[in-house]
């Protein structure tokens, strides 16, 4: 009889104590090989990616990046045992959408349950019902926008940004002159932001009301935007109404 492969487990929170009370718990379960531990969200997300463990332990309020930025960073979907202090929205979702979770100080029977559902979960380890909605969800307009180009994680605060231009699947967003690309839809993006900051003014076209310098009209029923890089944005008509209300 052969016996079924141990789970590689990465451990990833900001405290000291968080994370020696998870691998005391983990002394129990000969089956479960701790391959790492991380301190904050952009070491989380170079470790996951080069570790690729079957279970990440991850926590929500991290400096640097939070517990969710990490997964929408690194795409992973499956085998996370989110562990969180406070944030009850966020606890009632993980509920809803049946994701396992621990809510600190949580006791080893708390955990160690936690840890067999996600084992019936790991066929190779399954994605949790619901995790992408949770990712996408926000409760507060996003503040800064997150990218990852190869090993580079750029966190763009959003007051510098100065228009999103859509790109078949994906987002170019431009910032002092440069231009970053995002894999994500902008209808997607525009329900993320805050309307009253940011209009989207075309199909392809959103952009900041605060680098907004001035309407101009090229030619007969067409109007673009200037903003203070010097960059022009072309406006719908619909575009052009909706501007108009605010400016």
């Amino acid at each position: 009889m052969t016996s079924s492969p141990g789970l590689r487990a990465l451990i990833v929170d900001d405290e000291d104590l968080a994370r020696r009370l998870i691998r005391e718990y983990l002394q129990g379960h000969a089956d479960i090989d701790i391959v790492g531990e991380c301190e904050n969200g952009l070491d989380a997300v170079k470790q996951i990616g080069a570790l690729q463990p079957d279970l990440v332990f991850l926590d929500i309020q991290m400096p640097r990046l939070t517990g969710l930025e990490v997964l929408e960073l690194t795409g992973r979907r499956a085998g996370v045992i989110f562990t969180t202090a406070y944030d009850e929205h966020a606890i009632k979702a993980f509920e809803l959408h049946a994701v396992d979770y621990l809510l600190k100080p949580f006791s080893k029977a708390r955990f160690d349950d936690a840890l067999a559902r996600a084992r019936t979960l790991h066929a190779p380890a399954a994605p949790a019902p619901g995790i992408d909605a949770l990712v996408a969800r926000r409760n507060a307009p996003l503040e800064r926008i997150l990218i990852r180009d190869r090993e580079q994680v750029h966190v763009i605060p959003i007051e510098q940004v100065e228009c999103i231009e859509a790109q078949g699947d994906y987002l170019a967003i431009h910032v002092d002159g440069k231009c970053h690309l995002k894999p994500q839809r902008i209808s997607e993006i525009e329900e993320q932001l805050d309307p009253a900051r940011f209009l989207r003014v075309h199909r392809s076209f959103i952009i900041s009301l605060a680098h907004l310098q001035a309407i101009e009209r090229p030619g007969p029923d067409r109007h673009a935007a200037r903003l203070r890089s010097g960059k022009r944005v072309p406006i719908s008509r619909s575009g052009y109404e909706k501007l108009r209300t605010l400016v």
